[in-house]
């Protein structure tokens, strides 16, 4: 069987989301990533590998949708977006904060 090289788009990964739950998950080696929306886990992982020059154990995928926000009588909505889960092995890790 003949294997497609995957393209390497970086404008697949769009930030790291960072909250008080994920800075926990970053000791674990778990990051979690904005991620376009038509992407697929092959090209999400080819392309945390290829940029970050890491290797990828596990990715989880998970569309997150649009909430109602209320702001004084004003109604609006959020973006709808996709979040990515990405779990590194042992031995890597991203550097997403300076010193």
């Amino acid at each position: 069987m003949i294997q497609k090289k995957q393209i390497v788009k970086p404008d697949i990964i769009k930030y790291p989301i960072i909250t008080d739950k994920t800075t926990k998950d970053i000791e674990n080696n778990r990051y979690c990533f904005k991620v376009a929306q038509k992407s697929n886990k092959n090209q999400i992982k080819t392309t945390i590998e290829e940029v970050f020059n890491v290797k990828v154990q596990q990715i989880n995928t998970l569309n997150i949708p649009n909430k109602t926000k209320t702001i004084g009588k004003f109604k609006g909505k959020t973006a709808q977006y996709k979040k990515a889960i990405v779990q590194l092995h042992k031995e890597y890790t991203i550097k997403l904060f300076e010193d």
